[in-house]
């Protein structure tokens, strides 16, 4: 029998390091280098309680045996909780800690602010429902679907306004695909700024969506599309958020969707209706959706005029940059979890591409100086994410592991001087550089830029 010393044993990141306190003097002042300090200084200290008392119950089960196994526990020997106690199934009280969390100082207020998701605590490729990254621009809403509408008006032969019903009722398809915030991973353009994935890169996650697509709408109502090349997406919040989609790009695979994971749209993200455009930025996927216009040339709305755009370093704005180019992620190990001892290691992430299909996925573990091809596990589909894991046996020494991923394109993931090189340090979005988990020696994982 391996000996426990040998065991190769992870310590999750601690999931509640941040005062009420410091929160509410981040969110009120900005995030400076003193409350930076205070931030790094209660993640450590939180990282430190979550491994002292790993030692004692270890000890116990390197005895000659483990009560656990040996003793009858109290559910082997008592009656069970009946069926339907909970109508509505929830996670285990054991799980309480793998939520949805916002980072603060990232809004001046929670209604028009982001809740990542916690990459770090999540297996496959499927996003559950209750942990579904929130973006939001004037908070979100629980709307009535009997009184919801969705107007298509414009270049079309019959403009309509359809009702939830009359929606449900045309054709209607299922598909499995990634959304990701532009912004996702923006804090980090200019240098190490969060500590653990759920911060870096959580404004990201993926789920099996259902409704019409968007084609067979438009020809429910004599679109067109000769000369209608764009089409205004309108929301019904209160921050009035449009966007403008270009048809060519688009018209194939975007969907006009009411169910995620098999059940309607949970409210705060869109409920009862949202677009979904695969591989486009997030903001494109406008929820609790309520018009969509036929048009011959962009709008220029407030929202992709004024906001989402990038400033390049010779002062011109990049604009409609919407595509979310090819991605990946080393979810475990990863920053804020530790590493107990030397020995094998199940290295596992997530890649993505907007474009189309993950085609292969290389790790190193020494900064990028050396890739091994990772496996990418099933199901591999377009503008989805795949998982990727990699077989590791860590000697004890420093490491820098990295991902790398490339698409059916032929795109490779850049490291982030690359990207720099092109886009300079003074954007917030689009940002798919090599994410790098520095490892010490005594086995704690950080954030760290590499190349």
């Amino acid at each position: 029998m391996e000996k426990p010393s040998n065991r190769a044993r992870l310590v999750k990141a601690p999931e509640h390091f941040i005062s009420q306190e410091l929160i509410a003097d981040i969110n009120a002042n900005g995030l400076d280098e003193n409350r930076r300090g205070f931030l790094r200084k209660g993640f450590m200290s939180a990282l430190g309680g979550a491994t002292a008392g790993l030692v004692a119950p270890l000890a116990i089960a390197a005895g000659e045996g483990d009560p656990a196994i040996l003793e009858k526990q109290e559910w082997q020997t008592t009656l069970g909780k009946n069926v339907a106690t909970m109508p509505y199934g929830v996670p285990s009280i054991y799980e309480s800690n793998l939520i949805r969390r916002e980072s603060p100082g990232l809004t001046r207020v929670s209604a028009a602010s982001v809740a990542f998701t916690p990459l770090q605590g999540l297996f496959g490729t499927i996003t559950p429902n209750g942990l579904h990254f929130e973006r939001h621009h004037q908070g979100w809403y629980n709307i009535n679907p009997e009184t919801h509408r969705l107007m298509v008006n414009g270049l079309v032969k019959n403009p309509r306004v359809f009702t939830m019903n009359d929606l449900m009722r045309l054709p209607s398809v299922s598909r499995t695909h990634f959304i990701e915030c532009g912004a996702n991973t923006g804090l980090e353009w200019g240098n190490v700024a969060v500590p653990t994935v759920q911060y870096t890169h959580g404004m990201l996650s993926c789920c099996e969506f259902t409704g019409v697509p968007l084609k067979v709408l438009l020809e429910e109502c004599g679109a067109d599309l000769k000369k209608g090349k764009y089409m205004l997406a309108e929301g019904g919040d209160g921050s009035g958020m449009t966007r403008t989609i270009n048809l060519e790009s688009c018209l194939n695979d975007t969907i006009v969707a009411w169910s995620m994971n098999g059940e309607m749209l949970r409210p705060e993200n869109g409920f009862p209706l949202r677009l979904v455009v695969p591989g486009v930025q997030g903001v494109s996927w406008v929820k609790w959706l309520r018009r969509l216009e036929v048009g011959d040339m962009p709008w220029n709305s407030k929202d992709e005029a004024v906001h989402y755009i990038e400033l390049m370093p010779n002062g011109d704005h990049r604009q409609y940059a919407s595509i979310q180019e090819c991605k990946s992620v080393i979810t475990t190990p990863s920053g804020g979890q530790q590493l107990l001892d030397k020995g094998f290691y199940n290295v596992s992430g997530m890649a993505w591409s907007g474009r189309g299909k993950i085609t292969r996925v290389d790790v190193s573990f020494d900064g990028g100086n050396n890739w091994r091809t990772a496996r990418l596990e099933t199901p591999v589909l377009t503008k989805s994410i795949t998982r990727f894991n990699i077989d590791w046996v860590w000697d004890g020494s420093p490491a820098i592991m990295q991902s790398r991923a490339m698409d059916d394109t032929g795109y490779i993931q850049p490291s982030i001087k690359t990207l720099r090189n092109v886009r300079g340090t003074r954007s917030i979005y689009h940002n798919n550089a090599i994410q790098s988990w520095k490892l010490d020696s005594n086995g704690e994982v950080s954030n760290v830029q590499v190349g």
